[in-house]
């Protein structure tokens, strides 16, 4: 196997993880995420990494949690937030947990099939990063989305941004290799 397979494999298992607990949370709570606005998807993305930040700055968890649900709360309000820029937000549910699942499944499938071709591109650069690093790079791509949610509100648009789904694609991409690092 080599390093773009056993990447790929890892990248799979992860997700996996990540998917089997949205699972859970629909059959618990269907999917009632479908009512968050997107300044509100945001920041309770914002919300989980500053958690993340937090927790390597300090060590230190009140709850009891550490930073692995984190980042899979991150791969999944990521994919999340690229479902609702394909369909708006609405005020009730409004799919069925098979629909929120095959909606889930593509938009996985399409942060693999990102992620393949920029570890390729980028030689694997990021199993040289540290953990702290993705979780710095997804607050960074939290703000330039805010940033975006703040013009669009103001009836403005961004001049060079590949847009808020390329950062939730990042986001996505980064949680991830923090998942595989924090396996490894």
């Amino acid at each position: 196997m080599d390093k773009f397979e056993k990447t790929n494999a890892q990248f799979e298992e992860a997700v996996a993880e990540c998917r089997h607990l949205f699972s859970e949370k629909l059959h618990d709570y269907r999917a009632s995420w479908r009512i968050l606005r997107p300044q509100s998807l945001t920041d309770q993305l914002f919300i989980k990494a500053r958690r993340i930040r937090q927790l390597e700055v300090t060590g230190c968890s009140l709850v009891g949690e550490g930073i692995r649900p984190e980042f899979v709360g991150l791969v999944n309000y990521g994919i999340v937030g690229l479902i609702q820029l394909e369909k708006g937000f609405a005020d009730s549910v409004d799919v069925s947990n098979d629909e929120a699942l095959q909606l889930y499944d593509r938009h996985a499938q399409q942060a693999l099939a990102l992620m393949k071709r920029k570890n390729h591109d980028y030689d694997e650069a990021w199993r040289g990063m540290r953990v702290s690093s993705y979780t710095d790079l997804i607050l960074t791509k939290l703000e330039r989305i805010k940033e975006m949610e703040d013009l669009a509100l103001k009836g403005d648009a961004t001049k060079v941004s590949e847009g808020i789904d390329a950062n939730y694609m990042d986001i996505i991409n980064y949680a991830v290799f923090g998942l595989i690092k924090l396996s490894e």
